[in-house]
């Protein structure tokens, strides 16, 4: 039996592992190998780190990990998990294999639904693009389009300008809010309004977008607002209450809706903050103070002692 069982080797895993390592916990890590930046040329915003290809960001982890004897790795993915009579968890893994621990941290991630634009998901992680604070630099004074109408993608081709003047937003013929022309116009943003036909590129490095009417436009890079979605169902299975995005609501402590269950990184996030940063450095702090929550809990149980972070009192009915 394991103290906690990992579900998911990605940052946010692999730190709470390194707390509960470091705390001489025993702890089982699966990882089927599906990391949402996989496709990334590296990561970026991550002190030390900057720079650095996932997969090695991903060997140096597991170097680490190696280190404390109390972590064990498995390359396997969860395929579903029970809670026992003690209300402890057995994990099956797809491979055939299980595993039993009295507690579980969720860290499955998430996948991007994209755009339905031919083209993109060649590019997708390499030219097209998501998030300025991992991709912004590595645009410096490139051609750059934004595609979207909404609130959100005009704010994002104004940031832009902070790296690079040749901005461009891509409405898809959706129709921009009052005033959103002008304050565009006014800082230099083109504007084009015809339906996105395709993207063009080769290795992953984006040539030109081709519209259904108009020429074409020359561009060095995207950025496209994918949604986010649970890659597991585990959540829903264990009954892990959701937020209105469909990801996964926790506390301040990593703590679901359901006692023991745990869960970090992209795929959970406090009800009170909207707009989750999608960072590497973000989850793996997650994941960082899961870990160290867990291990208090575990301590609570074996001593008999309160827990040291009291949920708060439900709010009277009426």
């Amino acid at each position: 039996m394991y103290d906690v069982i990992i579900v998911g080797g990605g940052p946010a895993g692999l730190a709470a592992a390194l707390t509960l390592g470091r705390s001489r916990r025993r702890t089982l890590v699966l990882d089927a190998g599906e990391g949402r930046n996989a496709p990334a040329a590296a990561v970026h915003n991550f002190l030390t780190r900057d720079g650095t290809p996932p997969a090695e960001l991903r060997r140096l982890a597991h170097r680490e990990l190696a280190a404390y004897p109390g972590v064990e790795l498995r390359h396997a993915a969860a395929a579903d998990v029970t809670r026992t009579g003690d209300g402890a968890f057995t994990v099956a893994q797809a491979d055939g294999g299980t595993a039993g621990a009295r507690r579980l941290l969720l860290a499955t991630g998430v996948v991007d639904e994209l755009p339905d634009v031919p083209g993109l998901a060649p590019l997708w992680g390499r030219s097209a693009l998501h998030c300025p604070y991992c991709h912004g630099f590595e645009v410096s004074g490139r051609r750059v389009a934004v595609l979207g109408a909404g609130p959100g993608h005009v704010r994002l081709a104004l940031h832009l300008l902070h790296f690079t003047a040749d901005v461009a937003l891509l409405t898809g013929a959706a129709p921009l809010a009052a005033g959103h022309r002008d304050l565009l116009a006014a800082h230099g943003v083109a504007v084009r309004a015809e339906p996105v036909a395709r993207l063009e590129g080769d290795g992953g490095r984006l040539e030109r977008i081709r519209f259904e009417g108009g020429a074409p436009l020359a561009r060095d890079a995207v950025f496209v607002g994918g949604t986010p979605r649970e890659r597991s169902g585990l959540p829903e299975k264990l009954g892990c209450a959701p937020l209105p995005d469909t990801l996964t609501e926790v506390d301040e402590f990593g703590r679901t809706s359901v006692a023991g269950v745990y869960a970090a990184g992209d795929m959970a996030h406090r009800a009170t903050l909207p707009t989750p940063v999608a960072a590497v450095a973000a989850a793996a702090a997650a994941g960082t103070v899961a870990g160290a929550a867990l291990d208090q809990d575990l301590l609570s149980e074996e001593y008999g002692l309160p827990g040291p972070f009291p949920r708060p009192a439900a709010a009277p009915a009426g």
